[in-house]
């Protein structure tokens, strides 16, 4: 089925033909993006059952590097052989991961599964988007990809609440188990109602380009993720990690240059609306990140909120997000105006970021955040769906596969970058605003211990922490303010693609 067959474009809702697949769709992404972050409220219950508290982190950072360094092989094969097999493959592995992750009886056996879930998961969240250029429209893509924007908004901002409910009720085990039924489900429909792979035709894969790609990735991810925590930003560690990753990336985009069929397409990054769309998906990952890794911990510490209170408080940014993500995308695939909606969606995204940084700097109440976050849920709901849209139209019909998984594999080290900038800041914001501190406490131990370090503090230092604290987040939201503000600029220069004119056209670009 391509999208000149589908009848995706009469505006009178999903298609009956288009239900199943979208449904596994959904199901799939879901299944990926609540992985992110269900485990989060679960890392402690796993310590305590498994031992290994040193290497904790790496439960979240074997995940995330995994999915990352694996994306754009994944939407690079695709693109070659087919989605059909490759989406089901990836969904397959993610599932027998999970039920390894659950049975696992140390911490290593943990750490392994969810490496390789994570490979499954790069490409579930890739080739979920990229499908839906298969089956739709241009036109039409943006009121689709708002479909799944709300699925990945909801199963991203719930994840921490699931996951402590069913550590408290049931056990961490279930954690991954959940994925089981689910993944099942999503599984038969892709199998019914995906078309099948094309006839196979001989291909030259890029082995050296694909291994100095998971280098690169992997280096970075690394430096991201475990510096100014395992290891000093300073140190030899951090230099070596740095020198490797530049190396391995200018060797990359020199055997990508030679290679018949390359992992990456490096011509796409001359097309201006794709280049444009991949660096403003990218901010928003940066912001969004900065902000919700700290944001319960902000109204934890200083608003005295418990762990169930916090989660709470993301509500209105959801269901503004889910809300945007449909209704938006249906409006402007009617309007075919996706870099007004695009701008508009930053533009607001970065109103939300200034306004809680400013809220936290002048220690306002809880009902004004709640204003923020709806603000701020409002403008990713508009502004993902047309950013990804844009994205897949402004390419070739036959590198779309490699277009969605380049966005994607920027937008998570985008994301990275994001929580590891944000997380320096408030380190260094922390160590400064504790420093008068006439006491022998570890600074480096509250920095790196959270909530658990704190409350292990005298009752008479916790009004000094939480003021430092205070500080030092409001710090992180005006990093995501002003990182949306420059994707917002970035934005206005866009030009095109704007489907009024003609909404049949595959390929707006050419």
């Amino acid at each position: 089925m391509t999208s000149a067959q589908t009848p995706a474009d009469t505006g009178r809702g999903i298609p009956p033909e288009l239900r199943r697949i979208f449904a596994g769709l959904i199901l799939s992404m879901i299944l990926a993006a609540l992985d992110q972050s269900i485990v989060n409220t679960a890392l402690p219950r796993m310590a305590s059952d498994l031992g290994g508290l040193a290497h904790l982190s790496w439960v979240v950072t074997a995940f995330m590097l995994a999915s990352t360094s694996a994306t754009p092989i994944w939407g690079k094969m695709s693109d070659m052989y087919g989605r059909r097999p490759f989406l089901m493959g990836a969904v397959l592995l993610f599932l027998v991961m999970s039920m390894l992750c659950g049975l696992a009886q140390s911490m290593p056996q943990l750490i392994a599964s969810r490496l390789l879930q994570g490979i499954g998961a790069g490409g579930i969240m890739t080739l979920t988007q990229t499908v839906i250029s298969d089956v739709v429209s241009p036109r039409e893509r943006v009121r689709y990809q708002g479909l799944f924007a709300g699925a990945f908004a909801f199963s991203s901002l719930a994840g921490p609440l699931l996951g402590g409910g069913l550590t408290t009720a049931l056990s961490w085990r279930w954690v991954f188990y959940i994925n089981l039924p689910v993944g099942l489900i999503a599984l038969a429909l892709l199998w019914k109602a995906l078309p099948p792979a094309p006839t196979k035709q001989a291909h030259k894969i890029d082995y050296a380009g694909a291994g100095l790609l998971v280098v690169a990735a992997s280096s970075l991810m690394l430096l991201f993720s475990l510096g100014g925590s395992l290891f000093a930003w300073g140190s030899p560690v951090s230099y070596g990690l740095a020198a490797l990753a530049m190396l391995s990336f200018v060797v990359f985009v020199q055997v990508e240059r030679r290679a018949a069929e390359p992992i990456v397409s490096l011509p796409l990054f001359t097309i201006a609306p794709f280049t444009t769309g991949v660096l403003t998906m990218s901010c928003m990952s940066f912001a969004m990140m900065s902000a919700m890794v700290f944001l319960p911990l902000y109204f934890q510490l200083v608003l005295g909120l418990n762990p169930a209170e916090a989660g709470a408080m993301m509500l209105p940014q959801v269901v503004a997000m889910v809300l945007t993500s449909v209704f938006g995308g249906r409006l402007s695939s009617k309007v075919g105006r996706p870099k007004v909606f695009m701008a508009t969606g930053i533009a607001f995204e970065a109103l939300g970021l200034i306004s809680l940084a400013l809220l936290s700097k002048f220690e306002a109440s809880i009902p004004y955040f709640w204003g923020s976050l709806l603000i701020l849920g409002f403008g990713m709901g508009i502004a993902m769906p047309n950013a990804v849209a844009i994205v897949q139209s402004s390419v070739p019909r036959e590198s779309v596969g490699t277009a969605t998984a380049s966005m994607s594999f920027l937008r998570s080290l985008g994301g990275a970058l994001g929580v590891a900038v944000s997380g320096g800041v408030m380190a260094m914001g922390l160590k400064s605003g504790l420093s008068h501190l006439n006491t022998s406490i570890d600074v480096t131990a509250i920095v790196n211990g959270g909530m658990d370090a704190v409350e292990a503090l005298p009752a008479t230092l916790r009004p000094a922490i939480e003021e430092a604290f205070r500080s030092a987040i409001t710090g992180s939201f005006e990093i995501g303010g002003g990182v949306m503000a420059l994707a917002f600029l970035v934005a206005l220069v866009l030009r095109g693609p704007d489907w009024h004119h003609s909404a049949a056209h595959s390929n707006p670009a050419e």
